[in-house]
């Protein structure tokens, strides 16, 4: 089914599409910078109708229990102020796009964007409500964790999630864990769509 583009309710999610993730990262995503040419094309569709664009990002500091030094299960990355933090080179977005940070206490994983804010000290889910947005659309890295975290809390504060499964990548620590996370995202209430259920 044909979704359309509701400026006065939707809203563009592109989850940490940032150097680190993408293949040569020190966390690199398989096949990870593929999203970026579909996410610019929805960030396109997004930007023509009006509609806001949020770009996340890991934000982390030197020393956090998300690191495996630290406890955690991760190598180093996106490391606060450092290239790999950086957003991929090739990511266009409309240049008022809102900027999430996530990560930066030492003492959480934050996966979910819900566990961020924005670059004058907003909770996401304020900044959202800020816009009058209760429907989202979500993509990019990685599916099996910031993507799905993202949705499924959004899910359990009363937004509508579509979720990108063309513009989003699995990390795939086990064989099929992003297969396993799309169907709990759906599972969960969201819906899929490809950029193609997209009406212009």
């Amino acid at each position: 089914m044909a979704l359309q583009i509701d400026p006065s309710r939707d809203a563009l999610v592109v989850v940490d599409v940032q150097n680190d993730f993408c293949p040569g990262g020190s966390l690199g995503v398989p096949d990870g910078d593929a999203v970026v040419p579909v996410l610019n094309a929805y960030a396109a569709r997004f930007a023509a109708a009006g509609a806001p664009v949020f770009l996340t990002r890991d934000w982390h500091p030197v020393r956090t229990k998300h690191f495996q030094a630290g406890g955690g299960l991760w190598p180093p990355h996106c490391v606060q102020g450092t290239p790999g933090a950086d957003f991929h080179p090739a990511l266009a977005l409309p240049q008022d796009a809102t900027i999430v940070s996530k990560g930066m206490d030492p003492g959480e994983d934050a996966y979910s964007c819900f566990h961020g804010e924005t670059e004058d000290g907003m909770p996401f889910a304020a900044a959202l409500g800020e816009r009058g947005v209760n429907r989202i659309f979500v993509g990019g890295l990685a599916t099996d964790y910031c993507v799905k975290a993202t949705a499924l809390d959004a899910l359990k504060e009363g937004f509508e999630v579509v979720v990108l499964e063309d513009a989003s990548r699995a990390v795939d620590l086990k064989a099929g864990d992003g297969d396993r996370a799309m169907a709990e995202i759906v599972a969960a209430g969201a819906r899929r769509a490809r950029l193609e259920d997209l009406t212009r």
